[in-house]
């Protein structure tokens, strides 16, 4: 069975940035819909070290989750002020990111999500392999940093992020040849960058069967997965449109029946509705069909 675990950012980022949802009131109200966990992004007021400093204080956060039956499926650090492609010295963003893992081992959460920072156009700027080798070597470090805390790292992929065609994920990944680093599978930027080949830079690597065949050229390499409809719809600012299941284009019989091959390490499914204005009329709305889903794959 499943577990089924949503992102925090929905309710505290984008149209509830002014308002964001206290955090002991969102997991109730989660846990009341049918969720088994949160997705916490370190960011706005929800928790993050610099307002849960100790370990008194995280431990806290934890066991508040653990006593009405919910849990943390990954923690994302706010790593976006730091430097990671424009620099020969990725010692400020290793730093930011061992507190990032801290963090996350003391709340109970063992992924750590990461992105690239800088978008495509990046690689006008910085020669192509220069880019590629920083990352690998700054992350193949954050890796190993994350493994003396019993936790993983989850690289998300995204049209607004550079390195995001197939070839080159395939590549960075088996170039960090480390055991817990993987990649963070999200089913609509999985499609919007497979099969329309959405944000990539230069020459489009494209993908007919779309996020399917994307995850099965990534079996193997997946250790994290999000879950979200979408409409192949890209926006001006190169975010894709994220959609209710069942409101867009996917196929998730053929995408779970390809997952269950990913050889993800455990049994979170994350829906990632990404900044929607209502955001609980959608966690609502989606609780059901992920249940039905989670009942195929076992």
């Amino acid at each position: 069975m499943r577990r089924i675990s949503i992102g925090s950012w929905s309710f505290s980022l984008g149209p509830r940035a002014a308002n964001p949802e206290p955090w002991t009131d969102l997991l109730s109200r989660l846990k009341q819909l049918g969720f088994d966990g949160i997705e916490v992004g370190g960011f706005s007021i929800h928790p993050r070290p610099e307002n849960q400093p100790t370990k008194e204080a995280r431990e806290r956060i934890r066991q508040e989750a653990a006593g009405i039956g919910m849990a943390f499926s990954s923690y994302i650090p706010d790593l976006w002020s730091e430097r990671l492609i424009d620099t020969a010295d990725p010692s400020a963003y290793i730093r930011a990111f061992r507190k990032g893992v801290e963090f996350a081992a003391d709340i109970g959460a063992k992924a750590v999500c990461i992105d690239t920072l800088h978008p495509p156009a990046i690689l006008d700027e910085i020669d192509y392999g220069t880019a590629k080798d920083r990352v690998v070597s700054t992350w193949k470090t954050c890796a190993q940093c994350a493994a003396e805390h019993g936790c993983y790292v989850a690289w998300e992929f995204e049209p607004v992020y550079v390195f995001n065609k197939p070839s080159e994920i395939v590549q960075i990944v088996d170039e960090i040849d480390e055991d817990n680093f993987g990649i963070l599978f999200d089913s609509c930027h999985a499609e919007m960058i497979g099969r329309h080949g959405a944000g990539q830079h230069g020459h489009k690597e494209i993908l007919e069967g779309g996020c399917i065949e994307f995850a099965r050229k990534l079996r193997g390499k997946i250790n994290h997965i999000h879950i979200i409809d979408c409409d192949s719809v890209i926006h001006q600012d190169g975010e894709p449109n994220q959609r209710v299941f069942g409101e867009g284009t996917l196929d998730f019989d053929g995408i779970i029946s390809e997952l269950e091959h990913s050889g993800v390490p455990h049994n979170w499914w994350v829906i990632d509705p990404g900044l929607p204005e209502n955001p609980w009329e959608v966690a609502k709305a989606c609780i059901p069909f992920v249940h039905t889903l989670s009942h195929t794959w076992n």
